[in-house]
């Protein structure tokens, strides 16, 4: 039997927290919801931090759990709160967005189904930023908000009662801007869900000196986190890590200010590159080793660069849940090595915490696979669910194939792809639990996966792939598209519709 869920806290006011924040005031069943936002305003990874200094110090080859450890928490009764001088410690809340960042994927389909971006097909930063906090507005679960409040602890709590139910605890901490404190503080709840993102810990890879290079030359290597804008890096040289979404579009916006040639670190082709490099742009293929008596920096073809003015790892993020108490939760979150959920099912529930639950993780159709999430989570802990999850067992073996398959055709766990017919089956397995509410209208509804979304994906493109079919023509190589436009039409093509998330 499941727990009776009535209080759920949320961790994390972007997206995913945004819809799951509808989803669960709209059951009209919950007595108590929460979202804990740590920055000032809902938005998530979409707010836009102009001056992102002081960039945290780059850890090459480090954990998550090693740089974003746990904030220790004040020895004190935080029953009620309490003060304590504000932290100090690096939270990574700052966020990627540069200056000209767009979407990537069409509004139609990124969007929520029952409010669509103001427009597209890929609107700059701020609209998502603007929709999320008009998402919650518009629901009115704003009221609903704690703001600048960051989750530090989330320990669970042992039922009283033999056969009672576990809860969970958890411990906040608020700065109060006024007087030059944090606040601390508890609550606890009946279920938590994480909503947190995965764009905050930088990854950078151990590379032979890098560590040293740093040391001996500060300020010259950075992760694309803290890039803003090309105009600082005038007649630099500059060396890119990375070519994937942020490397393609830091590398092509540095060429219309940087020294020429823009070099460009790819271990193997990107998703935009077709034979040959575009102009101002120079490939180079992995770094072997950084120099640091000299500064000269070392491929592995043999060649190198010197007088490099500024590296810049585009090499993504890493997940972190420095909240998660593993040592008194009895199980870590989160397997750094196989880069997975431990004892997760469906990408959304946890095998041992039925009142556990996590959204936004996979990378596939953001935003609108959220709603998909957040509806089968509010409608199964309500008890309203169509369809249980599967038993344990069947829970275990799919984490075990699905871990065996990843490995065997060398892709990440938590990737679903599109063109293959996993992202509709995944989505129709949330849909499934989900159903269609009550017939008093309670709960929201699961959207449908209608043409034009396909559609959409499936051909619209920020940019063009140079992918040559059997006539020779580059896929983006569509006749009739308006070259005025920044993005363009294109005709099905072999990669994965969604690869570029």
């Amino acid at each position: 039997m499941a727990p009776e869920i009535k209080s759920v806290a949320i961790i994390g006011a972007g997206a995913a927290g945004a819809v799951a924040a509808a989803a669960f005031r709209a059951e009209n069943y919950y007595d108590r919801i929460k979202v804990f936002e740590r920055r000032e305003s809902a938005g998530g990874s979409w707010i836009y931090d102009a001056d992102p200094r002081p960039h945290p110090p780059l850890q090459p080859g480090k954990l998550a759990e090693d740089v974003d450890p746990p904030l220790k928490i004040p020895d004190l009764d935080l029953r009620v709160p309490k003060a304590a001088p504000p932290n100090q410690q690096e939270r990574y809340s700052q966020t990627p967005v540069y200056n000209n960042l767009t979407t990537n994927v069409p509004h139609i389909a990124m969007s929520f189904s029952d409010r669509t971006f103001a427009y597209g097909p890929f609107p700059p930063h701020y609209i998502p930023r603007q929709y999320i906090e008009d998402y919650f507005s518009h629901h009115e679960t704003d009221r609903f908000l704690s703001l600048n409040t960051t989750v530090e602890d989330v320990s669970k709590i042992p039922p009283t009662e033999k056969g009672g139910q576990q809860r969970w605890k958890l411990t906040l901490r608020k700065y109060d801007p006024l007087q030059h404190i944090d606040l601390w503080w508890e609550e606890s709840f009946d279920a938590v869900i994480i909503a947190t993102g995965h764009y905050s810990v930088p990854c950078i890879p151990s590379v032979k000196g890098l560590e040293e290079y740093i040391q001996k030359y500060p300020g010259r290597v950075i992760h694309s986190k803290p890039y803003r804008s090309p105009h600082i890096y005038t007649s630099k040289r500059v060396l890119v890590i990375g070519n994937q979404a942020s490397g393609h579009d830091i590398s092509n916006e540095l060429v219309t200010t940087a020294k020429l040639p823009v070099y460009q670190s790819r271990r193997s082709p990107g998703l935009w590159d077709g034979d040959s490099p575009p102009p101002g742009i120079e490939w180079k293929p992995v770094v072997e080793e950084y120099i640091p008596s000299t500064g000269r920096i070392l491929f592995s073809d043999g060649t190198y660069l010197d007088d490099v003015d500024t590296v810049i790892y585009c090499t993504g993020y890493q997940v972190s849940f420095p909240f998660w108490n593993a040592a008194h939760n009895g199980q870590e979150l989160w397997d750094p090595k196989d880069k997975k959920l431990i004892k997760g099912y469906w990408h959304t529930f946890f095998q041992d915490f039925k009142n556990l639950a996590i959204i936004g993780l996979p990378r596939t159709l953001t935003f609108r696979s959220f709603e998909y999430q957040a509806i089968a989570l509010a409608r199964l802990w309500s008890g309203r669910n169509k369809v249980d999850l599967p038993p344990l067992e069947q829970q275990e073996k799919w984490e075990r194939d699905r871990l065996e398959s990843k490995k065997r055709e060398g892709k990440r766990f938590h990737d679903i792809p599109w063109d293959d017919g996993e992202t509709f089956a995944w989505l129709e397995g949330l849909f499934e639990i989900a159903g269609l509410g009550t017939l008093k209208g309670d709960g929201m509804i699961p959207p449908v996966l209608g043409k034009e979304v396909v559609w959409a994906i499936e051909h619209l493109r920020k940019y063009p792939r140079p992918e040559r079919g059997k006539d020779g023509k580059m896929a983006g190589d569509v006749e009739g598209a308006d070259e005025d436009k920044d993005w363009v039409l294109v005709e099905r093509t072999k990669k994965d519709s969604l690869a570029f998330i």
